[in-house]
C-alpha cells in the first residue's frame, strides 16, 4: 500500500524532535503513609541526557512514571516546555521499561512500527518508517524475525527503536540492559551511545550501574535510600565517545566514578 500524504508527515513531524526542557521542583511521592521521593530537584535541558543511580527502592523507577505523566506527585511540579499538566507529560514522552515487553506474536517490524500503529499512522507507512532504520540500528535483515528468535541485545535494541521512533522529545529509560550478560550490556551501551549521537532526545536514564551512567550521560544525580534525594550530582567525562574502553579506563573518568560510588554508599546508610 502507498503510502499517504498525512501519514508520512505526521512520521516526519515526529522525527524532528531533539528533545525538552524538563525541570523538577521539590518533588515529592508517597504510597499511603510510604515515602518514597523527598524534596528532588532536577532540570535537565533540551537535549540533555541524565542519569540517576541509587539504592534499591529509592524510588527511581516511580521518579520516571512521574516525569511520564502516569503518575501524579505527591508534592512539588514536574514540567516539560514549561507544562505541568500530567496528560501533557505524557504526550511529550517515550517510557522504556526494564524488560523488552515485545510482543511475541508480532514480527520484529511489527513490534518496532507498534508506537507509531498507536499513533493511528497505518501498518505499511509504519513499517516503512521503522524498516529505513532497521539497516542504522543493527537490525538489517531480521525484519520478519519474531521476538523469540533474536538475542537479548537485538531484543533491546527493537525495544528502544520502538521507543525512539515514536518521536517524543523525552525518553525515560528504566535499567535497560539490566537483564543482559556482561559483553552484552557493554556493546549496547556502545551501541546506545552512538544511537543518542545521531537522535538527540533528552533523556533520563535509571541504572544501578555508575559507569553506565557516566559513560552515556552529561550529569549524574545520586539518589539516597527511601525517600529518595539528590545526594550529589557529577558531570560525566568523554561521555558517549565511539569507544566505551577508552572512556571508562580514563584517568579522570575512573576518578569520578570513585566519587559517584562513594557518594552512592554514604547516600544508601
Amino acid at each position: 500500500m502507498k503510502p499517504q500524504l498525512a501519514d508520512l508527515e505526521q512520521i516526519s513531524s515526529a522525527e524532528r524532535h531533539s528533545g525538552s526542557e524538563l525541570s523538577l521542583s521539590g518533588v515529592s511521592h508517597s504510597y499511603g503513609d510510604l515515602s518514597t521521593l523527598a524534596g528532588l530537584d532536577l532540570q535537565v535541558e533540551a537535549g540533555g541526557v541524565v542519569g540517576l543511580v541509587g539504592p534499591s527502592g529509592c524510588g527511581k523507577s516511580t521518579l520516571l512514571e512521574l516525569i511520564c505523566g502516569l503518575r501524579d506527585p505527591s508534592g512539588g511540579t514536574i514540567a516539560i516546555e514549561g507544562s505541568a499538566d500530567a496528560d501533557d507529560r505524557l504526550a511529550r514522552c517515550a517510557f522504556m521499561p526494564q524488560r523488552d515487553l515485545l510482543l511475541p506474536w508480532y514480527s520484529a517490524i511489527d513490534n518496532a512500527a507498534l508506537a507509531l500503529r498507536h499513533q493511528g499512522i497505518r501498518r505499511e507507512p509504519a513499517r516503512a518508517a521503522a524498516r529505513d532504520l532497521f539497516e542504522r540500528f543493527g537490525l538489517g535483515g531480521f525484519e520478519t524475525a519474531r521476538p523469540a528468535e533474536l538475542s537479548g541485545g537485538m531484543r533491546q535494541r527493537v525495544a528502544f527503536l520502538r521507543t525512539l521512533i515514536a518521536g517524543k522529545p523525552v525518553l525515560a529509560l528504566d535499567e535497560p540492559f539490566a537483564a543482559l550478560d556482561a559483553i552484552t550490556r557493554a556493546e549496547m551501551q556502545e551501541w546506545l551511545a552512538a544511537a543518542l549521537r545521531s537522535d538527540p532526545r533528552t533523556v533520563v536514564l535509571v541504572t544501578h550501574d555508575v559507569e553506565e551512567a557516566l559513560y552515556l550521560c552529561d550529569r549524574v544525580a545520586v539518589l539516597s535510600a527511601r525517600p529518595g534525594r539528590i545526594v550529589a550530582e557529577y558531570s560525566a567525562p568523554l561521555r558517549r565517545t565511539e569507544k566505551r574502553d577508552v572512556a571508562v579506563t580514563d584517568a579522570e573518568f575512573t576518578a569520578t566514578r570513585e566519587k559517584a560510588l562513594w557518594s552512592l554508599r554514604e547516600g544508601s546508610r
